[in-house]
C-alpha cells in the first residue's frame, strides 16, 4: 500500500520530502523518497493514492479539480479496458443527474452492469462523472442513500475476476461509509483542486506548471514562471489551455521569457493587479500607468487599486527591505527562497508580518518585493506609504479627479529615479 502526500510541495514540509523530485547533488537519496517523489512528477498532479492488491479491478478517480479527474480517469478507462473484447468491453453509465431519483437509478444501473456476465472475456463498467457523492441536496436524499449502500456492499464482495468497476467523480462527502468502501476496496486517486487562499498555493502550482512545461520541453525564465503562476492561479485546465498555446504560438523555439507571457496569457482583473504590483516594484513607470489606466477603463474604483494593488506592493517593499537589513538576509533569486530565509527568522521578527486569512504569513508576496526591495531607498518608500495615505484622504473627501491622484503616487514613488 502506497500512500503519496498531498502536500509534497508545501514550504513547511520536510526538506527531503520537498526535494523528493530533484536531481541529488550529493549522498545517497533514499530509496522510498524517490519512488514517491518518482511518482509525483510522472503524475504531474500532486494526488493521493491507495492500492489494495486484493480488489485491483475497482479503480476511483475523485477530487474537486474536474480537469484532472476527468483527464485521468479517461486514461484509466483507456488503460483497463479489456482490449480484445470489442464494443462489450467497455459499459459507460453517465453520473451527471439532476435530482435523487436519476441518482438512484444510474447507481442501480452500476449495480446491474457488475451484477451481468461480460459476452466476450471481460468488461469495465465507469460510472462516469458522478456528482451526487458529495454533500449536497441530491446527495443527501434517503434513496441515494439507500442506492450507494447497496453498491458499497458489492463492492465489499466479490463480482468475479472478468468485470471491472471504474467510478470517477468531482465531489465525495469522505464522511460516508460508501467513500470508507472505497478506500478499504479500491484503487483510489484524488485530484484537488488547489485553493490560492492558503499558504503555500504557488510553490505547489509552480511544480505544477514546471512539469508540464517540462513535458512539452518548453523552458520558462523564472520571472516569466512566476507570472505564469500568478496569471493561471493553479487552474490545472488553464495551465495546459496556455501551455498549449505557447507551445504553438513558439514552434521550434522553447524559451520562455515575462513579455511572451504577458503577451499570451489573458490578463484577468486579479492578473491586471498582479502587474501593477510588479511594475511598481521594478520601477517601471511607464507600465504602471498604463495598467493603472487599464483597471480604471475596466470600472475598477480607485480607492479599491490604491489599496489592493498600489499600498500593498509599497508595504511589502518597506517590510522585506526591513527584513533584509535588520536581519542581514541576501536577496534573493527567487520568492521561495525568501520564504525559506523567513522561516528560520525566530517568531517576533515576524509578528508584524501581514497574514492571509488562515493566519499564515503572506511570504509570496514578500519573496516577490525581496527580489526588487534593492531598488529602493528606505525613504522612498516610507514616502510612498504618506502619498498613499494622503491620496486615500483626496479619494474620499476631495472631487479631484481620481486618475490624477493615483498618477500622482506612482510618479512620487517611481519618478526619482
Amino acid at each position: 500500500m502506497v500512500r503519496s502526500n498531498p502536500r509534497l510541495f508545501r514550504r513547511d514540509a520536510e526538506p527531503s520530502t520537498r526535494d523528493a523530485c530533484a536531481t541529488p547533488s550529493g549522498g545517497a537519496l533514499n530509496p522510498t523518497l524517490l519512488v514517491i517523489g518518482q511518482r509525483v512528477c510522472e503524475k504531474l498532479r500532486v494526488a493521493k493514492t491507495k492500492t489494495t492488491a486484493a480488489s485491483a479491478n475497482i479503480y476511483a478517480v475523485v477530487g474537486s479539480d474536474e480537469s484532472e479527474v476527468k483527464r485521468m480517469a479517461a486514461d484509466l478507462a483507456a488503460k483497463v479496458t479489456p482490449p480484445d473484447a470489442g464494443d462489450f468491453g467497455l459499459e459507460v453509465i453517465d453520473g451527471v443527474v439532476d435530482n435523487a431519483e436519476q441518482a438512484a437509478s444510474r447507481i442501480r444501473l452500476t449495480i446491474e452492469a457488475l451484477q451481468t456476465l461480460p459476452f466476450f472475456g471481460g468488461k469495465l463498467v465507469w460510472l462516469k462523472n458522478a456528482n451526487f457523492l458529495g454533500d449536497t441536496a441530491i446527495g443527501r436524499a434517503a434513496s441515494v442513500q439507500s442506492a450507494l449502500d447497496e453498491l458499497a456492499e458489492i463492492i465489499k464482495g466479490d463480482f468475479g475476476a472478468t468485470v471491472t468497476l471504474l467510478l470517477s467523480a468531482t465531489e465525495v462527502d469522505k464522511r460516508r461509509s460508501f467513500y470508507k468502501a472505497l478506500v478499504n476496496r479500491a484503487e483510489l486517486q484524488i485530484f484537488d483542486r488547489l485553493d490560492s487562499s492558503r499558504s503555500g498555493w504557488e510553490e505547489e502550482a509552480t511544480e505544477i506548471v514546471r512539469a508540464r512545461a517540462t513535458k512539452r520541453k518548453l523552458q520558462f525564465d523564472d520571472e516569466a514562471l512566476d507570472l505564469f503562476v500568478l496569471l493561471t492561479g493553479g487552474d490545472t485546465r488553464q495551465i495546459d489551455s496556455e501551455l498549449e498555446k505557447i507551445d504553438i504560438f513558439l514552434g521550434k523555439e522553447r524559451r520562455v521569457n515575462v513579455d511572451l507571457v504577458r503577451e499570451l496569457v489573458p490578463l484577468s482583473r486579479a492578473g491586471v493587479i498582479f502587474e501593477l504590483g510588479n511594475a511598481l516594484a521594478e520601477r517601471d513607470l511607464e507600465r504602471a500607468l498604463t495598467l493603472v489606466r487599464r483597471l480604471l477603463d475596466q470600472g475598477e474604483s480607485a480607492i479599491g487599486i490604491l489599496l489592493v494593488a498600489t499600498l500593498p506592493t509599497i508595504r511589502n517593499l518597506l517590510l522585506a527591505k526591513d527584513l533584509m537589513e535588520r536581519h542581514r538576509l541576501p536577496r534573493p533569486h527567487a520568492p521561495f527562497h525568501f520564504i525559506s530565509a523567513i522561516n528560520r527568522l525566530p517568531g517576533t521578527a515576524t509578528e508584524h508580518l501581514p497574514r492571509k486569512k488562515d493566519g499564515s504569513i503572506n511570504a509570496y508576496a514578500l519573496g516577490i518585493a525581496a527580489q526588487n526591495a534593492h531598488r529602493f531607498e528606505t525613504g522612498q518608500l516610507v514616502a510612498g506609504m504618506q502619498a498613499c495615505l494622503e491620496a486615500n484622504l483626496q479619494l474620499v473627501t476631495t472631487q479631484l479627479d481620481h486618475e490624477l491622484i493615483l498618477t500622482e503616487v506612482v510618479v512620487k514613488l517611481l519618478g526619482g529615479n
